[in-house]
């Protein structure tokens, strides 16, 4: 237990953890609807572009895929002071993998592979280790953030994204596998409010 926890712990305070398992969890959850989200688009929609210079559904569903690298990368290498990363680099690398052409299955292979990948990294992270502060770079507003924090990114990232392939999934005639599902319930709740009448 580190000490911060002990001494809120100690000082009778409240405290709801969420450590490295329930990051991992929920990072799962989230990248397994945006499987079911690429499964549910037919692959002759993964051209589709909502507007001009945004991204085709292939290229979202890409770079979803590939953004937990940095994060992943990053904390690998323990950087404490984003001043110090040569974010030009990495970005080229990224660009250069996200513009690789690939198939509907492929996208989905990825998806897996990375989210699986990623999910296997925060899971093995010490609780110590989330704790830890890195050094913002000036750029990015300067301060400083916990490892804990920048590990939340990517799933704060990948929902962002989603959301828009979902608003696509509208615009293509499709009713997202998460809406589907709410009205599965509420139906059902309805059924059973009749049948008690």
């Amino acid at each position: 237990m580190t000490t911060l926890r002990r001494s809120v712990l100690n000082n009778g305070g409240d405290m709801n953890y969420y450590g490295s398992k329930e990051l991992a969890a929920s990072f799962r959850t989230v990248r397994n609807n945006t499987i079911k989200i690429a499964e549910d688009i037919p692959e002759s929609k993964y051209e589709f572009r909502p507007a001009p210079d945004t991204r085709t559904v292939a290229q979202s569903l890409t770079h979803i895929a590939l953004s937990t690298r940095f994060q992943q990368r990053l904390q690998t290498s323990k950087v404490s002071d984003l001043a110090t990363v040569n974010f030009p680099d990495f970005y080229k690398d990224m660009v250069t993998e996200e513009a690789k052409p690939r198939t509907k299955s492929d996208i989905i292979a990825l998806l897996k592979s990375e989210g699986d990948s990623y999910a296997a990294f925060l899971e093995g992270l010490s609780e110590a280790f989330l704790a830890e502060s890195v050094k913002m770079s000036p750029q990015g507003g300067g301060g400083t953030k916990t490892r804990f924090e920048m590990l939340l990114g990517p799933k704060e990232h990948e929902m962002h994204h989603r959301a828009q392939l979902m608003t696509i999934q509208r615009l293509i005639g499709q009713v997202p596998h998460l809406t589907r599902q709410m009205q599965d319930r509420m139906a059902q709740a309805n059924a059973g409010q009749q049948a008690q009448r």
